[in-house]
């Protein structure tokens, strides 16, 4: 996620996520598959974390943003990281956090799916 709005949800999630007792360890990590938003961990292992942030729903709902290519390409990121990182057999799973903001650019609703498989 880019530009201004990307980075305020990005930020809030890591917020977010600090209160729930996640450890962030990395943000924004590129791959030229795709990229990782947040990369946290948990009591039960890993967490890679898929932000999307709209002020309105006109393009749809930022739940209906994490589509099959989309997740797909979450797949390989979260794969080659794992990899990278010499931690094939660690404990993981993929969260998507959608937040709608209001007219006023407040978070306005928050939905956190943990264990998000992929749609269709």
């Amino acid at each position: 996620m880019t530009g201004g709005l990307g980075q305020f949800g990005e930020a809030w999630a890591r917020g977010y996520l600090t209160r729930k007792g996640y450890r962030i360890l990395a943000s924004n990590v590129h791959y030229r598959m795709g990229e990782i938003d947040i990369v946290a961990r948990d009591s039960a292992g890993l967490v890679f974390v898929e932000v999307k942030c709209r002020r309105s729903s006109d393009f749809g709902t930022p739940l209906e943003a994490v589509t099959q290519n989309k997740y797909q390409r979450l797949s390989r990121a979260i794969g080659t990281y794992l990899q990278e990182h010499s931690m094939q057999d660690v404990p993981h799973r993929l969260d998507v956090i959608a937040l709608e903001l209001d007219a006023r650019g407040t978070v306005a609703q928050v939905t956190h799916l943990e264990g998000v498989e992929p749609p269709g």
